[in-house]
């Protein structure tokens, strides 16, 4: 059995992020996007890293950065994976894959037809999240599921999810979900007690 892999994103804080690898976060991501509430700079997110054993993975949110920028950045915060966020065209994207760094790219679904865009990608994985038309995720609105069907790629599940409807999430049997706001005190700053509730009411869809 494929055991979903659960990436919380928004991290601002080594507390938040000691935090969720102690409760089974596989993936935590970093917002390099500087109009986000959630941003850090490459710097801060270096020394977290730095921190943090190897066996979790990282993540970087990019939105409309020029390559240059993602390399500097990787530069200064090792990263797994580069997250774009933005309207990165599938060209672009693939520029990236010559680089030793996994990619994902974000597709904001209104409908099934958002969800065939994502054929369109050839990146590691794609993330589906909510569309909202003047904010680049992070916005805790949900989209309508039963849309995304069969893929054939890795799919990570985002927008909107959080304790209470994460189980139904993960029983989608995609790659991995993606929380952020759904378990936040306030933007870049997690709920402790709200992180504990998701993972323990995913606990036994995990093995």
């Amino acid at each position: 059995m494929l055991i979903v892999k659960v990436k919380i994103c928004g991290i601002t804080n080594y507390e938040d992020a000691a935090a969720a690898m102690d409760m089974g976060a596989d993936l935590l991501g970093f917002n390099f996007f500087p109009e986000s509430p959630r941003f850090v700079t490459p710097e801060e997110a270096g020394d977290m890293v730095d921190r943090l054993p190897a066996f979790i993975d990282t993540a970087g949110i990019f939105v409309n950065a020029p390559i240059d920028q993602i390399r500097e950045t990787t530069d200064v915060c090792p990263l797994d994976w580069i997250q774009l966020h933005g309207d990165e065209t599938p060209e672009f994207c693939r520029s990236l894959m010559l680089h030793n760094v996994k990619t994902m790219k974000a597709i904001r679904v209104r409908d099934q037809e958002d969800v065939e865009r994502a054929d369109a990608f050839f990146t590691d994985a794609v993330l589906l999240d909510a569309f909202c038309p003047d904010k680049y995720g992070g916005t805790g609105a949900t989209f309508d599921w039963n849309v995304i069907g069969h893929m054939g790629k890795r799919v990570f599940l985002a927008g909107g999810i959080n304790p209470d409807n994460a189980a139904a999430a993960v029983e989608l049997g995609v790659y991995g979900i993606d929380v952020c706001s759904g378990i936040e005190a306030e933007p870049g700053k997690k709920d402790h007690n709200k992180m504990k509730k998701l993972f323990d009411n995913i606990r036994h869809l995990r093995g």
